[in-house]
């Protein structure tokens, strides 16, 4: 007997920049639930649009208005926006009015925050979900471990990026990056408190993404955390293999007649935790130091492919 063939549902992808033409190259190269249909742009020159139009994939640069007046965009169920937040507003209008899901790779945070290895399935029925920021992409999984086995009071990353690999709508968002990854180590990585830095990297030649996550917990056992921070990178590789620990896992106990005192906090017993991380890009599009990117696209892929699954069912 034959094996019955499912229907790969249609999306489609607004934004032609990096992140944008990165995934589009993901859902090509690496095709499962879903097939790319259409990807829209606004710059008649963009590379990421020319691209498309060798593929096969219908192009337009005329925006979400071009895209909704291709011939297939009735079949289209999911869109990915990687626009900006200020655009992704008026898109995410537009879009849930015509009944398309949506994946949001932008700031803008309109929908519930997803991070694969932590909540990718509670949201799968949500209409905009929202993939946070590439900081919060590498660094909640962290948190999330840390959290599932202590309290986490506190939680700080820096997320150290090439300023090669940070474009317009990048550079365009920095303040949104800080409060929505800020924003996410709460919501999703369970952090009491969160707070968020980026660092824009000149260095030549350019460095991959790193990434530090520092975590003020309840006492735990170091080897329980350590454990389970282990075992949510191996989770994060399964769809980005080039993230890695840079480093053993740190840790440093405060109590007693040693507390740890924090301006505005006051003083802190127990654990701090430090993670140090490295992500390298699997060069579908972008240079293998744009992880920062690679992670994204990486994600929102991930989180699309089993919105797919389940509109196929």
């Amino acid at each position: 007997m034959r094996e019955k063939r499912v229907a790969r549902i249609k999306a489609a992808i607004i934004g032609s920049g990096n992140i944008g033409t990165d995934l589009m190259m993901k859902l090509i190269k690496y095709p499962q639930n879903m097939v790319l249909a259409a990807v829209a742009g606004i710059d008649p020159e963009s590379e990421g649009l020319a691209m498309a139009r060798e593929r096969g994939v219908a192009a337009t640069h005329e925006g979400i208005e071009g895209l909704r007046m291709l011939r297939d965009y009735k079949d289209i169920r999911i869109v990915f926006d990687a626009t900006s937040a200020y655009a992704h507003k008026a898109h995410d209008e537009a879009l849930r009015a015509d009944g398309k899901r949506v994946v949001d790779l932008t700031p803008a945070a309109l929908g519930p925050f997803t991070v694969p290895p932590v909540n990718m399935e509670a949201h799968l029925d949500a209409p905009n979900v929202n993939m946070v920021t590439c900081g919060g992409q590498a660094t909640i999984p962290m948190v999330a471990a840390v959290a599932r086995v202590a309290r986490v009071r506190y939680a700080e990353i820096v997320a150290s990026v090439s300023s090669r690999s940070a474009g317009p709508g990048t550079r365009a968002n920095i303040d949104e990056f800080t409060r929505t990854t800020a924003r996410g180590l709460e919501a999703v990585g369970g952090a009491e408190r969160g707070k968020a830095i980026i660092i824009l990297n000149p260095a030549e030649p350019p460095m991959i993404m790193r990434d530090t996550v520092f975590t003020l917990s309840d006492m735990a056992d170091p080897e329980t955390v350590r454990a389970s921070v282990e075992a949510m990178v191996k989770n994060v590789q399964s769809y980005v293999p080039g993230y890695r620990l840079k480093q053993q896992v740190q840790f440093e106990r405060f109590g007693g007649n040693n507390p740890l005192k924090i301006p505005g906090y006051g003083e802190f017993e127990g654990l701090k935790t430090s993670i140090f991380l490295e992500v390298e890009g699997a060069g579908d599009y972008l240079p293998s130091y744009s992880g920062n990117l690679d992670i994204m696209t990486a994600a929102a892929k991930a989180t699309g492919e089993l919105i797919a699954e389940r509109l196929a069912r």
